[in-house]
This record gives structure tokens, sequence and C-alpha cells, in this order.
């Protein structure tokens, strides 16, 4: 009985999300309180949802603050200059251009907005690949593979939020395993992006690409940068912030909350301008923050109410026993096609702790079933049910089709080369 109720539940969630009858933020929240009154749990629904929010707090306390800073690190421009270095160091190559639009992407890609990070790419590279006539599909592409593979990963981005929060895990060991796999998977990129550039090379008319190269040589086709005292603070706070990270001195929410706290003091001293940064980042952290207290209402009452066990107690029941340690590798191949199809929403709190609960029967940490769905990002990304690729595709004036067709014949290889790379440094174990 609870298991026929709890995937009717997730149908129903999944149903009602993917096609737009509810916002996700009600959905998640609605679907499983009447679920607990069918099943005769109602009296208890008070201590199930404060159980599940016990589990989200800290992690809607790091997505908070981890957007907040990172916003306020763009607006500071701290990344300017990088866009400067790379567009100088092109000297008018494109395939030093392509290169430099994929190293762009992965490291704008930390702020964990898809939207921001796609507007900050084409504000770099997009009048570039105009004025040489360059495929802007191939921006495209590397933007979207970027921000899968690090916005997906890091757990400040919104789907490894969903994750961690959906399956109540700690962002920092979640994350330390996976800054390998995510690190290679950007080098791929990379490569990728190197073979493109190639291509882009041999088709472009010589005569524009010779006087893009004289703009670059007289300086004018380079933005102006203005590095001060502050542009060198935020530069070594967020390097200090990173490996703080990586050494796991502190939770990760307290490191972006000290971090924030001083780069705001640092970079903006009036008291109203301090609270209008805040007013204007927040409008980026508030719709994911929300969901994921949402998901600890769901996960809450699902867990506390048997749903989940018996779902998965279900699930195992059509599993041959020798299967049983593949289930991260079966997850990591399965987030590949639901991540195109499916919203984040629905696939990670309908989906993923379904299969982290199958997993646990075998000893499988939840953590390895968390990484393993984050690597189908890449095809999320690229995927029609991802909101900011809507951006994207507006500001480089392409058919989604098009797109589809350039994207994921890069985007898949690359997604099974992080499924290989995270198999390789066991972020993911198959024994």
């Amino acid at each position: 009985m609870l298991a026929v109720l709890g995937f009717a539940t997730l149908g129903s969630f999944m149903l009602l999300v993917m096609r737009k009858h509810l916002s996700a933020f009600t959905a998640i929240m609605l679907t499983p309180i009447v679920a607990a009154l069918v099943a005769g749990k109602g009296t208890k629904l008070g201590d199930m949802i404060m159980n599940g929010l016990d589990t989200v707090a800290s992690t809607a306390a790091l997505l908070l603050f981890a957007v907040l800073y990172f916003g306020l690190m763009m607006e500071a421009k701290l990344f300017d200059p990088i866009s400067a270095l790379i567009i100088r160091a092109s000297k008018g190559d494109p395939v030093r251009i392509v290169v430099g639009t994929a190293v762009l992407s992965l490291l704008v890609a930390l702020d964990g907005d898809g939207t921001t990070s796609y507007m900050i790419v084409c504000s770099a590279f997009l009048p570039i690949y105009r004025r040489l006539g360059m495929n802007p599909l191939i921006l495209a592409t590397l933007a979207t593979m970027a921000l899968g593979t690090i916005s997906g990963t890091t757990p400040w981005g919104g789907a490894a939020t969903r994750g961690i929060s959906a399956l109540h895990l700690d962002a920092g060991e979640y994350f330390v395993h996976m800054i390998g796999p995510m690190t290679l998977t950007s080098l791929a990129i990379v490569a990728v992006a190197y073979w493109l550039g190639l291509r882009e090379r041999h088709k472009i008319d010589g005569e524009k690409l010779a006087a893009y190269k004289l703009e670059i040589a007289s300086g004018e086709a380079i933005p102006t940068v203005k590095a001060d005292w502050r542009m060198w603070f935020n530069a070594a706070l967020t390097l200090l912030l990173m490996v703080l990270l990586i050494l796991e001195v502190a939770d990760l929410v307290v490191l972006f909350m000290v971090a924030f706290a001083v780069a705001l003091l640092v970079n903006v001293r009036s008291i109203a301008d301090q609270q209008e940064l805040i007013k204007r980042q927040a409008a980026n952290a508030v719709p994911v923050m929300i969901l994921v207290l949402a998901a600890g209402v769901f996960t809450g009452i699902m867990t506390d109410a048997g749903m989940i066990k018996a779902m998965a107690d279900a699930a195992l029941a059509i599993v041959p026993d020798g299967w049983g340690t593949m289930v991260p590798l079966f997850t990591a191949l399965l987030a590949l096609p639901l991540g195109f199809f499916m919203s984040n929403d629905a696939y990670w709190f309908g989906v993923v702790p379904v299969l982290a609960e199958s997993a646990g029967h075998y000893g499988i940490h939840a953590n390895e079933i968390a990484r393993a769905g984050a690597i189908g990002q890449i095809l999320h990304s690229m995927g029609p049910t991802s909101a900011p690729l809507w951006v994207l595709l507006g500001l480089v004036k392409a058919d989604l089709g098009d797109f589809q067709k350039t994207a994921l014949r890069w985007g898949v290889p690359v997604s099974l080369a992080y499924i290989a790379f995270a198999v390789m440094t066991g972020a993911i174990t198959v024994v």
C-alpha cells in the first residue's frame, strides 16, 4: 500500500510539474501532504515537516550566501580582467577565441546561476563571433556544457543543492570527491573547444580575420579594465575561499557567510548600497532556496511516512542480486536521458531518492547517488526543461532544434567521459 501510494505521489508530482499545472514549489509541498492524509498519518504531519526542514536548513543557507557572494564578485567585475586577457591572448585566432569561450564559461559558471553565466559569456564573446562570422552555436554549446559541469556539480548550484537537500547529505563530503572528475571534465570541454576552433579557423574569411587582428593589436577590441586594490583583494579572497573549501576547514555555509560579509564590507561601504545589492542578488537565490525548503517538506513526509523505504523495497524486488553494486553506474547512465527530458525538480525530488534508498540496501552511500545524478546536468542544460537555455538561445538568436543538433553531438560524449572520470577517481564506485 505504501509503495503504491509513494509511486502515485511521485508520478503526480512529476506530472503536475512537467505539465505546468502547478509550480514546483506548490506541487512539491502539496502532493506529499495529500499522500500522508490518504495514508492516515495526518496527525504526524507537523513533526514530519519539521524533521524534513531540519535536514535542509544548512543547505538552504549555503545556497543563499554562495549566490550572494558570487553575485557580488560579478558586480565587482572580478572576472573582467580575465575576459580582457582572453581577448588579448586570442590575437584574433579563432582557436584561441573558442578555447577562451570555454575557459570563461567554466569560470563564470561558479556563481551557480545559468542566466547570469550565459549573459556574461555572451557579452564578452558574442560580438567577436559575429564580427568574424563564427558559428554562435559553438558558443552556446560550450556555455551549456560548462554550466552543466560546474554549476551542476557544485553544492551551491541548483542541481546538486536539490540532491544534497533531498538526500540529507553533507555538502562538503559530497563535493570534495567530485572535484577530480569535475576538473577532468572541464579539461575535456576545453579539448572540444580546441577542436571546434580548428574547424572555425578554416571557415572564416581571411580579410575579416586580418582586420580583427589589427584591432586587437591596437587595443580597440579590448575592454578597459581598472584593476584597483579591491579587485586584487576579491581575487585573493575567492582563491582563499576555494582553498579552505577543499581543505574542509569549516562547513561550507560558514565559509561563504564569512566571505560574503568581508567582501560586502570591502566592496560596498554604504549601508544603503549594501541593502540594494542584497536585494538584487536575492532575486537569484530565493527561488531555489524556497524549493530547497519545500524539498525538506517533501522528503520529510515521504521518509517518515515510510513511503521511500516501501518504494525502494519494491524496486529491489526486480533487481538481480548480482547487480546491486552497479546502482551508482546505472544512476549515472540513467541521469543522461532523464536529465535531458525531465525538470530538475521532478528528477531530483522524484527519482533520485528512490535510487538512493535502493542503493543503501547494498551498503552504497547516498553521496554516490547524488554524484552520479549530477553528471546528467550537462545534458539537462541542453534540454527543453532548462529555463536558462531559452535565455541563451534568445541571446545568440538560435532555434532549439539547430542548437541541439550541435550541442548533443558533443554533450553526450563529454557526459560519458564524466561518468568514466567519476568511476576512475572513485567519486562513484563500481564493485
